[in-house]
């Protein structure tokens, strides 16, 4: 079965039409559960969550789908995840043509409404896969250069960063799902001009604005999958946070990187927005300023030259304490956008796979924190208050330079193209705690 979405498709569950987030031409994948039953796979559209076990007893889908929406229907999406990509895009056009105005099956479905659909706001999600491993990369050159001029302001970045997609390995088991509290963590920073070190709670907690990548059929060690093939192992993306202890970095990341400042949590948002939803929003990545270096062969497709970068709208949003209390909205403090990317998502798959490391279905990968160049596309505290030097004012009266205790921080992320339906991520939330 082909892929019958248009730009114009409309679904018969009204709710899909004009929505900003799950149209149609979205249907992002994740793990739900009802009042505390067994976790399953979903998909969203419009307000409701499709139940895809449920779909799958119903006998609605066949051949490939089938195939690919029992996997879909499990406890997490690993197994659908090491699926073909010929699979996963069959299974697509499957609920394209389920869901779609004059679908041949919408009575069948109304007939099963209530074990089928599920309003979202009744749904409780849930992590989108078991991730065994997680890597960590530096791919916003703005973030790097930000960063570097606050340590090093005559070199910010150093010359390997416009050779190779930098990166460390981070931490699988700490990883939660949007809306997971975050509790400050605790250990040893430095102060400028102390003699020794001292143990506490954070004071320079902090957000990044990343993208989430899940990876899709892995591949076996020692084989290096080429930057050609490395779309057909990228399942899809979502939104991540790598929260990061400002202080507790500066103090213990030389010589080996990150460590404690960032393995307490690293928040995603519940759905994969998957690689098929996206190819509409593919476009050229952006041309590198004159002098840069050409990429190394096995980083270098002229496919993925073409059609390597994708056209997403990011924002974080911060509501304090004291604003919920007072009924404010969160405010708005960066706008950013994916373009912002110097490696695309197959130049980071290629590089981590070039030396014979495995892949597995559901690995994650971080594209490090995604600024921009302008002072309001900043995706992180610490660049939008230039180290804590500046502040920045909300609307409560408050000022922050980093994040406190009861600051919820919120990200966003939607592809808009003119004449087609946006399509979003929703939301990768947390608030933090009082360290314990």
């Amino acid at each position: 079965m082909s892929n019958p979405t248009t730009t114009t498709t409309t679904s018969w569950i009204n709710s899909a039409n004009g929505h900003p987030d799950f149209p149609l031409q979205n249907l992002p994948l994740g793990i739900f559960s009802l009042n505390g039953d067994t976790a399953r796979g979903g998909v969203a559209i419009g307000d409701q969550v499709l139940d895809i076990k449920a779909a799958v007893e119903l006998g609605l889908f066949e051949g490939e789908a089938a195939t690919a929406a029992k996997a879909a229907s499990e406890a997490s999406l690993n197994h659908f995840f090491s699926l073909s990509a010929a699979t996963r895009k069959a299974f697509r056009a499957a609920l394209t043509h389920l869901l779609q105005d004059g679908s041949t099956d919408k009575t069948r479905i109304e007939q099963s409404q209530a074990s089928l659909l599920h309003p979202q706001d009744r749904c409780t999600m849930h992590l989108p896969a078991s991730i065994g491993d997680y890597t960590d990369f530096y791919v916003g050159i703005h973030h790097a250069n930000n960063v570097g001029k606050l340590f090093r302001p005559d070199n910010p970045l150093l010359p390997n960063y416009k050779h190779v997609p930098i990166g460390y390995h981070g931490r699988a088991s700490s990883i939660v799902n949007t809306g997971t509290d975050i509790t400050r963590p605790k250990g040893q920073t430095c102060p400028p001009g102390a003699d020794a070190p001292q143990f506490g709670p954070s004071k320079r907690l902090d957000f990044e604005l990343e993208l989430g990548i899940w990876i899709g059929t892995g591949n076996e060690m020692g084989q290096p999958i080429p930057i050609s093939d490395a779309p057909e192992h990228f399942a899809g993306l979502c939104l991540l946070n790598d929260w990061s202890a400002r202080d507790i970095q500066a103090w213990e990341y030389q010589p080996l990187g990150p460590f404690l400042a960032k393995n307490f949590a690293s928040t995603v948002s519940p759905w994969v927005i998957t690689a098929e939803a996206l190819e509409p929003f593919r476009t050229a990545q952006p041309a590198r300023p004159e002098g840069d270096p050409q990429p190394l062969p096995y980083l270098l497709d002229q496919k993925d030259q073409q059609l390597g970068a994708c056209d997403i709208q990011l924002e974080v949003l911060l509501c304090t304490e004291k604003m919920r209390n007072e009924g404010m909205a969160p405010v708005s403090i960066s706008v950013s956008n994916s373009l912002n990317m110097y490696w695309s998502v197959a130049q980071m798959i290629a590089h981590h796979t070039v030396g014979g490391c495995n892949l597995r279905p559901g690995d994650l990968l971080g594209s490090g924190t995604i600024s921009g160049p302008e002072p309001s596309q900043l995706g992180s505290m610490l660049e939008l208050t230039e180290g804590g030097k500046s502040s920045i004012e909300l609307p409560s009266g408050e000022t922050r330079t980093f994040l406190e205790d009861g600051d919820e921080v919120i990200l966003t992320g939607r592809c808009c193209k003119d004449g087609y339906p946006s399509i979003g991520f929703g939301e990768c939330r947390g608030i933090i705690k009082p360290t314990v």
